[in-house]
């Protein structure tokens, strides 16, 4: 007997339509720190571009679960990327959405698996196929976020955290 053929990106459309879920939202968490990513800057020729950077390494984690359809959000800063930060997104999610069964997107990190992650009632997760980001729409969100934050210098987390929240200001 061959042995199970795992899920391919080809039929994720199919399992989507089996469960028959009336909204599905796609999931994933992104870090953000005080280290800048640099993007390419305009200067003389000869000229070395003046970057500035920071060495300090502090980070928050944005989770953030987007409908496709409709373009509602849910967005939540958290400290680390776990299962109880993953619980505490949870509960915010169901209370901000508490109607109806929900499918939840999501990628295979190991805090998603986890046997300690509690998931509402009427909360689905469903699972991406392996090697698989361009299915979730979240991470093409992430690379604009990443993007109007580039070259910029943070004092603190609260100033990335409030950068964060006027960039995300309209979706």
């Amino acid at each position: 007997m061959p042995p199970p053929r795992r899920r391919s990106k080809n039929q994720f459309g199919a399992t989507l339509e089996a469960r028959r879920l009336p909204r599905v939202f796609a999931f994933d968490e992104a870090r953000f720190g005080l280290k800048v990513w640099h993007h390419r800057r305009w200067c003389p020729f000869g000229a070395r571009p003046p970057w500035v950077h920071e060495d300090r390494y502090q980070w928050l984690w944005l989770y953030a679960a987007v409908e496709p359809v409709s373009g509602a959000c849910v967005v939540l800063f958290l400290p680390h990327t776990d299962s109880a930060c993953l619980d505490a997104f949870l509960a915010a999610f169901r209370q901000a959405v508490p109607e109806g069964p929900i499918g939840l997107v999501l990628d295979g990190s190991g805090s998603h698996g986890s046997a300690r992650v509690r998931w509402p009632a009427g909360v689905q997760p469903l699972r991406l196929p392996r090697y698989s980001p361009e299915l979730n729409p979240a991470e093409r969100w992430f690379e604009a976020l990443r993007q109007a934050l580039a070259n910029r210098l943070f004092d603190n987390l609260a100033e990335l955290e409030q950068m964060l929240t006027e960039t995300l200001q309209p979706y």
